[in-house]
C-alpha cells in the first residue's frame, strides 16, 4: 500500500494537506490564513462572568471574544480554597472501584480529574486569573470552549502538567509494550509533579528518541512558566505550530512513503522540523516543482470538489445521502441498483458493509462532528448487524477525533458521536445561501403568486392607495401574467386601484417588493407584515 502526504501552500491564503492511499483521498485538512485558529493555544485569561445556572464561567483571554469554561474542565488545583472540598473528594475516591481506576488501558486521558466538583461560583470570582487552553473553536454564535487541563503535544510524548504521572496511549494495547514504555520513561526520570503520555507514534521509538522529545517539551514548559509569571492577563502564553508542522507531527508515520510540498519556504520549514524530531525520515521529504497544481496532478481536486455533495455514490450502484443540521448529521444508505445474488437480506448486508467503510471515510474527510445517525438498510440476521457494526468501528479506528459508536437500534440505526473541535469542512468553505438561508429550497412561482395576491388584496383596501407597483422575479411575473390575469383585474376593479407588475432580472426567487402611491403619485408607506 502506497501512502503519500501532499501539501499545497502555493496560494498564501490557504493551506491544504491530503493523505492519499493508493491514489484514494483518505484524509484532508484545510486551513485559511484569514481565519485565526486558536485550538491548542494556551492563554492567561480573566474571569469576566459566572453563570451558576449552567455551571460555567466566561473568560476574556485577549482575542476579542470570551471563551466558555465549564466546571467539568476546571482542574482540582483551583478547588483548594473551597472549604471541605479535599475531604469530600477523598471520601469519594475511597469508594471508587480501584480495579477500574487502575486498569491497564488507562492512559491518563481523564487527567486525574476529581470525582467531586464544587459549584463554580465557589471556585471563581470575577477578575480571577486562570490559565486556559482552547480545546474547541467557536462555532456559530458560540465562543471557543476552554479547559484548564493543559496538554502540549510533542512528536512522541504529550506534556500534561496536571496529570502528575506517566501514562500510555490507550491505542497501544499490547501489555508487554506498555510495560516496556513505562520502564523507558522511568529511566528518563521525568520531573516530579509533571505528567507525560506516550503517544501512539512513540510505540516503536528508542529511549534516546523519547529523551529528545522530553527535553524539547521541558524547554517549552519552562518558557511557558516564565511568561505566565511575568506577563499580565489577558495574554497568549503559547501558540500551536503552523498547520504543516502540526500535521507532520501528528499524522506522519513510517507507513507514509513520501511528503511532497509545492512551496520552497514551507519545504524548508518542514525539513527543519523533520531534521530535529525524525532525522532518519528526512529523505522522504520532496519539493514539488511542477507547473501543474499539485492537487490537480494527483487527481485530488476532483475528489475535493465532490466532498460536500449531498449524495455520495457507492461501488456497485448504491449511495449515501448526507444531511448536516445544526445539532446532528443524518446519513442514509440507499441500495440503488446494487444487487447481490437474488437475496434481499444478502443484498442489504453487502451494501451495508460497503457503506460502513465509506461512512467512516466521509466523516473524516468532511470533519463532521456531534451526533451522527447512520440509517443502514434493514437486516434481519443478528450476525449481519454485528458485522456491520464491527466494520464501522474498524473503519473509524484511524480517525484521530474521539468517537463513540452504539449498537444497532431496533429501528436499524447506528448512532455515534464524534468530537467536534472546529466547524466542519462544509461550514468552513461555504457560506449560508442568502436565498434559502441554508434550507435548500425556495418558494415555487405558484406559492409566490399566492403571497403576492394576499398583499395586493390588503393594499387595495387602503383608502388612500390608488396605484400599486409590484417587483418580482421573472418566473413569478410570467406565472401571474399567464395564469392570473382575471384575478388581477378583479382586484383592480373592486379596490379601484391600478396594479403594475414588473420583472427584475437577477433577483432571488422569493424577491417581493411593493410600492404604493396616492392619486398624485406620492409614495405611501406600506408593509406586508
Amino acid at each position: 500500500m502506497k501512502q503519500e502526504m501532499l501539501i499545497n501552500v502555493r496560494q498564501p491564503e490557504e493551506c491544504r494537506i491530503a493523505v492519499v492511499e493508493n491514489g484514494l483521498l483518505e484524509e484532508l485538512y484545510v486551513e485559511r490564513t484569514a481565519h485565526n485558529n486558536y485550538v491548542g493555544n494556551i492563554y492567561k485569561g480573566v474571569i469576566v462572568n459566572i453563570e451558576s445556572s449552567i455551571q460555567a464561567a466566561f473568560v476574556d483571554f485577549g482575542i476579542g471574544r470570551n471563551g466558555f469554561l465549564h466546571i467539568s474542565d476546571v482542574e482540582s488545583c483551583y478547588f483548594r480554597q473551597v472549604p471541605g472540598w479535599a475531604e469530600k473528594e477523598a471520601g469519594r475516591n475511597s469508594r471508587d472501584d480501584r480495579n477500574t481506576r487502575n486498569s491497564p488501558a488507562d492512559d491518563g486521558a481523564n487527567y486525574n480529574r476529581p470525582r467531586f466538583k464544587p459549584p463554580i461560583q465557589e471556585v471563581f470570582r470575577r477578575g480571577d486569573e486562570v490559565l486556559i487552553q482552547v480545546i474547541k473553536e467557536g462555532i456559530g454564535h458560540k465562543g471557543p470552549t476552554l479547559s484548564t487541563y493543559i496538554s502540549i503535544p510533542g512528536r512522541y510524548l504529550v506534556l500534561m502538567p496536571s496529570l502528575g504521572r506517566v501514562g500510555i496511549s490507550r491505542k497501544i494495547e499490547d501489555e508487554s509494550l506498555r510495560r516496556k514504555l513505562r520502564d523507558m520513561m522511568s529511566g528518563l526520570q521525568p520531573p516530579k509533579g509533571l505528567g507525560f503520555i506516550v503517544r501512539t507514534a512513540g510505540a516503536d521509538r528508542t529511549q534516546k528518541e523519547l529523551s529528545r522529545d522530553l527535553a524539547y517539551l521541558m524547554r517549552l514548559w519552562k518558557v511557558i512558566v516564565r511568561r505566565l509569571n511575568k506577563m499580565p492577563s489577558p495574554i497568549d502564553i503559547y501558540e500551536e505550530s503552523d498547520m504543516i508542522t502540526r500535521t507532520i507531527r501528528d499524522i506522519f508515520s513510517s507507513e507514509i512513503d513520501s511528503i511532497i510540498i509545492d512551496e520552497p519556504a514551507a519545504f524548508e520549514r518542514a525539513k527543519e522540523f523533520l531534521q530535529f524530531v525524525m532525522p532518519r525520515h528526512i529523505n522522504r521529504l520532496q519539493l514539488y516543482e511542477g507547473k501543474e497544481p499539485i492537487f490537480h496532478k494527483f487527481g485530488i481536486d476532483k475528489e475535493i470538489s465532490r466532498i460536500n455533495h449531498r449524495r455520495v455514490p457507492l461501488k456497485g450502484g448504491g449511495s449515501l445521502v448526507i444531511d448536516q443540521t445544526e445539532a446532528l448529521v443524518a446519513i442514509d444508505v440507499n441500495s440503488g441498483s446494487f444487487r447481490s445474488e437474488d437475496n434481499a437480506e444478502e443484498t442489504a448486508y453487502q451494501m451495508n458493509l460497503i457503506a460502513a467503510k465509506e461512512i467512516a471515510r466521509q466523516i473524516r474527510l468532511r470533519d463532521l462532528g456531534g451526533v451522527i445517525v447512520n440509517d443502514f438498510i434493514d437486516m434481519k440476521k443478528e450476525i449481519h448487524r454485528r458485522n456491520v457494526e464491527r466494520t464501522l468501528r474498524d473503519a473509524i479506528r484511524r480517525d484521530r477525533a474521539k468517537t463513540k459508536i452504539l449498537r444497532t437500534s431496533p429501528f436499524g440505526l447506528i448512532e455515534m458521536t464524534r468530537q467536534r473541535v472546529r466547524p466542519s469542512l462544509k461550514r468552513s468553505v461555504y457560506q449560508e445561501c442568502p436565498c434559502c438561508h441554508g434550507g435548500g429550497v425556495v418558494k415555487s412561482p405558484e406559492s409566490m403568486a399566492l403571497e403576492v395576491f394576499r398583499a395586493l388584496v390588503l393594499a387595495s383596501q387602503h383608502p388612500n392607495i390608488a396605484k400599486i407597483r409590484v417587483i418580482l422575479a421573472d418566473d413569478v411575473v410570467e406565472y401571474l401574467n399567464n395564469k392570473k390575469r382575471i384575478e388581477l383585474a378583479t382586484i383592480e376593479h373592486e379596490g379601484n386601484v391600478e396594479i403594475v407588475i414588473r420583472a427584475q432580472p437577477d433577483v432571488w426567487p422569493e424577491h417581493l417588493e411593493i410600492e404604493c402611491f396616492d392619486v398624485s403619485n406620492k409614495p405611501i408607506p406600506f408593509t406586508i407584515h
